[in-house]
């Protein structure tokens, strides 16, 4: 073998063996050497590297080159084949990489980090608890047929309104992942909205709401002062439980609602009135939270247990706390405001606030 006694150069060399067609060793510069094919196949030479000549014996090399010869003689490019088979190795690789677990904890990080912290924690916990025997699989694994099936499941446990959060859940993080192409179909596009409710029209009279403020006054801090905030500002309940106190101004007359915390990922300013400005003052400045739970630092979370006996103690039945924003919507409306001055108190961005106003 004539590349048995070549001389280490400068530049790499390529030697053939005498007695196997396209079988040659490469003689780098460091003095390394190693077998490969080299063949001619639809005007092009394509290499297959067999490995080092300490590893393999020139017997077992010329076998392997026989081997690939013979296929190029049959029409088939061994490069091409183990190119393709490599990619589609890497793909399968990267299919069990992504998890459904690791598809959501990537749309909740990347693409909720702007939006509220609770709809990112309810999104994700809503599909963890959906899919849980499938969390650890593929996302691609998971087909309209499982989907269908686990919302089914929620149904008939009587919670339709969950089912229905769920599939949007899982259609708004599919969609994101298919526009970044790392999965190649949303197998909750397409679902028929599960469980609609029919929009609330619940209004609190005049005499109802004198009822819920007393009763709220009679509550402990902080659901108390809560219900009265949401009576006195028409902002969501999660908005007023999360206030800081870095959010007010140092006078409790303005109120900014950081745009991490709003529905429509928008800052809000809302300005206090004199007695949501006496609510606040006497409110002790113990930690970060204006109105904190039972845990520090955490908001408040009894949220059941305590409507429960707001409405004992105000005997007012049938109604939400989320009624009071549509309360103060609609008795602002009675007052004579302007639909677009109601709306920027709500912090809606829609009907008449659209576009350019």
């Amino acid at each position: 073998m004539v590349w048995m006694y070549c001389q280490v150069r400068k530049q790499d060399q390529l030697v053939s063996d005498d007695d196997q067609q396209g079988l040659y060793v490469r003689v780098t510069s460091s003095g390394s050497k190693s077998y490969l094919v080299q063949y001619t196949i639809a005007g092009k030479k394509p290499r297959v590297p067999l490995g080092s000549r300490s590893a393999l014996s020139l017997k077992a090399a010329r076998a392997a080159c026989a081997t690939i010869m013979g296929a190029r003689a049959r029409g088939i490019d061994t490069a091409a084949v183990r190119k393709e088979q490599a990619a589609a190795r890497r793909a399968q690789a990267e299919r069990e990489r992504l998890t459904l677990g690791v598809l959501v904890a990537d749309w909740q990080s990347l693409h909720l980090a702007r939006r509220r912290v609770s709809y990112s924690d309810e999104a994700v916990r809503a599909l963890q608890h959906a899919f849980a025997r499938h969390w650890d699989e593929p996302a691609e694994n998971l087909d309209r047929r499982l989907v269908v099936h686990a919302l089914d499941a929620i149904q008939k446990a009587g919670h339709h309104a969950m089912a229905s959060r769920t599939a949007a859940y899982g259609r708004a993080a599919f969609q994101w992942a298919l526009k970044r192409g790392t999965i190649p179909g949303n197998p909750f596009a397409a679902i028929p909205v599960i469980g609609a409710r029919p929009k609330r029209d619940r209004v609190l009279s005049d005499a109802e709401l004198r009822a819920v403020w007393q009763a709220a006054k009679a509550m402990p801090a902080p659901f108390g002062r809560i219900v009265r905030l949401l009576a006195l500002t028409g902002q969501r309940k999660t908005e007023v439980a999360e206030m800081t106190w870095d959010e007010l101004d140092g006078g409790l007359s303005t109120w900014m609602v950081a745009a991490h915390r709003t529905k429509n990922g928008a800052p809000h300013v809302v300005p206090l009135s004199e007695p949501a400005a006496a609510i606040l003052q006497d409110v002790p400045r113990a930690e970060a939270l204006v109105l904190p739970g039972d845990r520090r630092g955490s908001p408040f979370a009894g949220w059941s247990k305590a409507k429960s006996r707001l409405d004992e103690l105000s005997g007012v039945p049938d109604w939400r706390l989320h009624d009071l924003r549509r309360t103060v919507a609609t008795g602002l409306q009675r007052l004579g405001t302007r639909l677009e001055v109601t709306e920027s108190i709500l912090n809606h961005i829609s009907g008449s606030r659209a576009g350019i106003v």
